[in-house]
């Protein structure tokens, strides 16, 4: 008779030590690390993914890593802007070059000058001959202006 192989040993729990925060109450507390708040608000997880991630009350988390939560959302911010700006300038993406200068630079699409969108400022005057003329008077006040 053959031996049988020996299969996958089973795992075993280990211990090791975690720095952190102590949050919660009673019995239900839990040590959250606030290196690992920070990192998880940088990858874009909301306050209620992180706070469900390490067991906690949301409103526990932002109020025990406040600082954490707001300079991981600020890196989050500086990374993504950093990629468009790269996206646009570096690789000549059109729309994205279209939605910063319409968001950064305050450009539109259709121009909002009141000066621009006015009628011409002439009366058209239709004679016999079926030709146009001018209003000499407007003329005269453009010219003063």
């Amino acid at each position: 008779m053959e031996k049988a192989k020996p299969g996958p040993k089973p795992k075993q729990l280990k211990s090791k030590e975690i720095f952190g925060i102590e949050v919660g109450r009673g019995d239900m507390k839990e040590i959250v690390p606030p290196e690992d708040v920070y990192k998880l608000k940088a990858i874009g997880c909301t306050n209620a993914e992180i706070a469900a991630f390490f067991g906690v009350n949301q409103d526990t988390l932002q109020r025990n890593f406040k600082s954490e939560l707001a300079k991981g959302l600020e890196w989050s911010k500086i990374r993504l802007r950093k990629a468009m700006y790269e996206n646009a300038c570096d690789n000549m993406h059109a729309a994205v070059q279209i939605f910063l200068a319409k968001n950064i630079l305050g450009m539109s699409d259709s121009p909002v000058d009141a000066e621009a969108n006015s009628p011409l400022p002439w009366v058209e005057n239709e004679d016999e001959n079926n030709t146009i003329e001018i209003e000499e008077d407007i003329l005269d006040e453009e010219e003063t202006q």
